[in-house]
Parts: C-alpha cells; structure tokens; sequence
C-alpha cells in the first residue's frame, strides 16, 4: 500500500512549497489469519469425534483470548462459522468484522485395535451399503 502524505515532503526549491512525502507499507502475513478487509479467517483443526458429537472448542481471537465456539453434531471440514465483532474494527469507526472459523475434521491415522473394533460395530449400525452403488449407476 502506498500512502501520500501532501506537503510532508522536502522543502521546494527558492522557497517553493515543501512537496509530498509517499510512503510505502508492506504488512506481513500473520502465522494465523488471514484478511479480508475487516473480516478475519482461521482454520481449526477438531477431532472427528467433536464433530460427529457435536461439542464446543477454544478459538484463537486477534486479542489474544480465546473465544468458546459451539459444533453442532454432523459438522463436516469446510464447515465455517461466523463470530461475530472478533474481526478487525474498521478505520472509519464504524463497527468491527467478523473472525470466520473453517473447521478442518482431522481423521486419527492410527487406531488401537479396540478403536477399530468400536468403529467396526459403528459401521455395522450405519446403512451405507446402497451408497456407493446408488453413487455410480
């Protein structure tokens, strides 16, 4: 971003008025967020037993707290939710926007035998065997 700052520049020559300072501003990326205008987003990873169950979870926020935020039952990656006012407060001094959350469901890459038996019994209960037929007629 560049900025003008009018008449912040050096002195004119024989006495002619001072001319314009320009400023260039570079932001860095933050290791968290990321922007979009006074919108902030962030990805949470969740345990696929919270999103199945539905729970609640600690957010990073900009101030540095963390914020409580509600998981129904069913939430699925790529899932966002809106906090709203947690996003950055706007330069014209009206209103604050929103931090949205995108939940990342991480799937465990390795499971204890009684796990995998639990898991097994839960697939048993679920009634998937027309799915992918139905998928690919």
């Amino acid at each position: 971003t560049n900025l003008r700052v009018t008449g912040a520049g050096e002195a004119g020559d024989n006495g002619a008025e001072p001319g314009d300072l320009y400023v260039i501003v570079h932001v860095e990326d933050h290791p968290i967020f990321e922007r979009d205008g006074n919108d902030v987003y962030i990805k949470v990873p969740i345990a696929f037993t919270t999103a199945s169950l539905g729970g609640s979870i600690e957010v990073p926020t900009l101030k540095k707290e963390k914020a409580s935020l509600k998981i129904p039952p069913g939430t699925q990656t790529g899932t966002v939710f809106r906090m709203k006012g947690k996003g950055i407060h706007s330069l014209h001094g009206y209103g604050t926007g929103s931090q949205l959350v995108e939940i990342e469901v991480k799937i465990p890459k390795k499971l204890t035998k009684k796990q995998k038996d639990l898991l097994k019994d839960f697939d048993k209960t679920l009634n998937n065997k027309g799915f992918l037929k139905g998928l690919f007629k």
